[in-house]
């Protein structure tokens, strides 16, 4: 029985999804995704079914490009929504407790906030960031220690922050971990701060976020046009304009070469 061409149409949209859900995948690499992805910039109506499908699932569709192809995100309570006991263990977390998971937030927080500082560099789509472990895990340190001497004083002057106690601890967990410490046959320890930072950089760069371009630093790695969506998105959140707000990114050139300025310190 042939399908007609609103089964065929549905079918072409929950393919476009399917694409997004892939995020390794891109365009440029496969004829039919970039089809789909023309498709959806020139066909109304094929956008709002591919905007249906996607909803059917559980999920948002936040751009569809050629630089990123189709890029997605769980709504609450979505099959597909990364809850963090399953980035823990896709991400090897030994300790899943709730002051570990923070940590992981933090990181991430990081590495967006160092990935892209300023307002513009989300807006140019062109713009590539770079980030390197030894900069997320100097990022966070730093900022756990301009916060500390906050609540110090905030506590000497008797008006104590009101900020959640939880992200507190946090920050101070963070920064009494040492940053990096051998095993016995010469890696980086897991329950380090960097090793930690290590394992959340390779977990983006899974999920099509990141691309590893060298060894150096820790590990650096570019940011992709898949990430800049998403961050995009985050930038939303009060605590990453309140990370930025604390002035500890610098831009080291017009290029897009990224350092903590904490880094110089350590």
């Amino acid at each position: 029985m042939a399908l007609s061409h609103s089964s065929v149409d549905a079918e072409a949209a929950a393919r476009l999804v399917a694409f997004g859900m892939r995020p390794k995948q891109l365009p440029a690499r496969d004829v039919v995704y970039g089809d789909l992805v023309r498709r959806y910039g020139e066909d109304n109506a094929f956008k709002a079914l591919t905007h249906a499908v996607a909803a059917g699932l559980g999920l948002m569709v936040l751009e569809v490009n050629q630089q990123a192809g189709a890029v997605l995100a769980a709504t609450d309570e979505s099959v597909f929504e990364i809850k963090m006991d399953s980035y823990a263990r896709q991400a090897k977390i030994r300790e899943r407790r709730e002051t570990e998971k923070v940590l992981h937030g933090l990181i991430h927080l990081a590495t967006a906030a160092l990935g892209y500082p300023r307002p513009d560099d989300l807006a140019n789509d062109t713009y590539i960031g770079r980030v390197s472990v030894e900069q997320v895990d100097a990022m966070v340190r730093e900022a756990a220690r301009m916060l500390d001497e906050r609540a110090a004083q905030a506590e000497a002057n008797n008006d104590p922050l009101a900020d959640a106690p939880e992200l507190e601890q946090a920050w101070r967990a963070y920064a009494r971990r040492p940053a990096a410490a051998a095993t016995k046959d010469g890696r980086l320890a897991a329950d380090t701060t960097r090793g930690m930072v290590s394992r959340a950089l390779r977990f983006l760069a899974d999920q099509g976020f990141l691309v590893p371009v060298s060894d150096e630093q820790g590990g650096t790695y570019r940011t992709t046009p898949r990430y800049q969506i998403q961050v995009r998105e985050l930038a939303a959140d009060a605590a990453f304009d309140d990370l930025l707000a604390l002035d500890v990114v610098a831009v080291a050139t017009a290029g897009g070469t990224l350092r903590a300025a904490a880094s110089d310190m350590l």
